[in-house]
């Protein structure tokens, strides 16, 4: 949330006076603007350690010069604030954040208490979104804390919150992912997580008061959790059982994009129908199986309808289009839909020549000299549609040539469209065939 009115424009005067005092900004030999780290200007945020350990060297110093700390009430009890400066015990954030505005518009140097890591579902989010300048120093966050204490590795856990949310989404990823860390909040906890869990193999731990004397980690069944009482605050670590080792055990668990995918031609910019429509999209995406780790190709973007999508779905994307006009819809696209899509204008198969090696391909575009100049580059998978049925056997051919087992389908759609009078009729699209290659040997 931005600080309110009157921080924000205490923090415009700082910024147009530079921030006074030793925050404001210097030009360096080079010629580039650089404003120092931990100066007056600069809100120090500290995080107080989740596991009990000392507080990091640097807070005695911020404390000895701050004019202003905030804090939870139980953090503020926990540290020596300096007898003439101010506090502020967090509950709203909001009149917090216009207090930090102002201390900063002043040139008051200010410390944010916070526990364990403040970049971890924690209060830096919200101070970088009131545009507050920061330096943070981080502490073992109650995660790190929970899983040390369960002497867990935690590589391979999602970490969600149900503090301050809808719990559904913490609850389901316990339900979907084998090691899963819940921030919890009152009313959001041990109990209500249980509940939900019941039916589903997992063991919980339940970590409570983690760094103090009443620290407890208890590990329970759901239907023992849905009974117990728990302390505010706790971490929920849940673990699938007997052994997670037949489930997914990786880093990077599915996530679908919030709106979907094979989103609606509408939802793109494009021109002269150069868009891929939505039910072949769903298939070649499908096919493509993009994840975070994998670099997918769209050659012959045209929209970049394909390459948007998969990144959409985490996968880091190199769209290629030699027309300028589609080039321009490619970025508006990627614009559109907040994802990242490296654009490569030229005509391929030159252009490919010097690209990261692709993990999987979808070639929109371009002949078979196009087509061989992928599978030259040994990607897992391959993934093509054709108009043309005379394109088909030749692709399929060269395919299998190169080591790769080659299926495909026929798609024809017909969509629905009104008529007068209140009629509907179908409407029918081109028919496309969807060719896929997936490597199986190194030749």
């Amino acid at each position: 949330m931005p600080a309110g009115p009157a921080g924000a424009a205490a923090l415009r005067r700082a910024r147009r006076h530079g921030g006074r005092g030793d925050g404001r900004l210097r030009r360096e030999s080079h010629g580039r603007r650089h404003r120092p780290v931990g100066t007056v200007s600069t809100v120090t945020v500290v995080g107080l350690d989740a596991a009990g350990a000392p507080a990091h060297p640097a807070l005695t110093p911020a404390l000895a010069a701050a004019g202003l700390v905030v804090g939870a009430a139980r953090h503020l009890a926990a540290v020596p604030v300096p007898p003439g400066a101010a506090t502020v015990a967090l509950g709203p954030l909001a009149p917090a954040v216009d207090r930090l505005a102002a201390a900063v518009a002043a040139g008051v140097p200010a410390v944010v208490l916070a526990s364990g890591d403040p970049g971890l579902f924690g209060i830096v989010r919200r101070l970088r979104a009131a545009g507050l300048p920061l330096r943070v120093v981080p502490a073992v966050s109650s995660v790190a804390a929970a899983f040390a204490r369960a002497g867990l590795p935690w590589d391979g856990a999602a970490v969600v919150t149900a503090h301050g949310r809808d719990p559904r989404p913490a609850l389901n990823a316990c339900r979907a992912l084998p090691l899963v860390a819940v921030l919890t909040a009152p009313g959001a906890g041990a109990a209500e997580l249980g509940v939900g869990l019941v039916g589903w193999s997992r063991r919980l731990l339940v970590a409570e008061h983690l760094g103090t004397d009443a620290e407890r980690i208890c590990e329970v069944t759901p239907a023992q959790a849905a009974a117990g009482t728990w302390s505010d605050p706790h971490v929920l670590l849940s673990v699938a059982t007997p052994d997670p080792g037949g489930m997914r055990w990786d880093n990077q668990p599915a996530a679908a994009p919030v709106d979907g995918w094979a989103l609606p031609e509408s939802a793109y910019a494009h021109r002269d129908s150069m868009i891929t429509k939505s039910e072949v999209r769903a298939l070649v995406v499908a096919r493509l199986r993009p994840r975070l780790g994998r670099l997918v190709w769209d050659v012959g973007a045209g929209s970049g309808s394909v390459g948007v999508e998969c990144a959409l779905l985490g996968a880091a994307v190199l769209a290629v289009e030699h027309d300028a006009g589609a080039a321009d819809a490619i970025r508006a696209n990627a614009a559109a839909h907040a994802v990242d899509v490296r654009l490569v204008v030229g005509r391929a198969p030159a252009v490919l020549a010097g690209l990261p090696d692709p993990d999987a391909v979808f070639v929109g575009g371009g002949g078979t000299d196009v087509l061989a100049a992928v599978v030259a580059r040994r990607p897992d998978r391959v993934v093509l549609t054709l108009a043309a049925l005379d394109r088909v056997a030749p692709a399929v051919a060269l395919l299998r040539a190169a080591g790769y087992r080659a299926g495909g389908s026929q798609l024809s759609a017909a969509r629905l469209a009104d008529l007068p009078g209140g009629s509907i009729r179908l409407a029918a699209t081109n028919p496309v065939v969807v060719l896929t290659g997936e490597r199986t040997c190194t030749t």
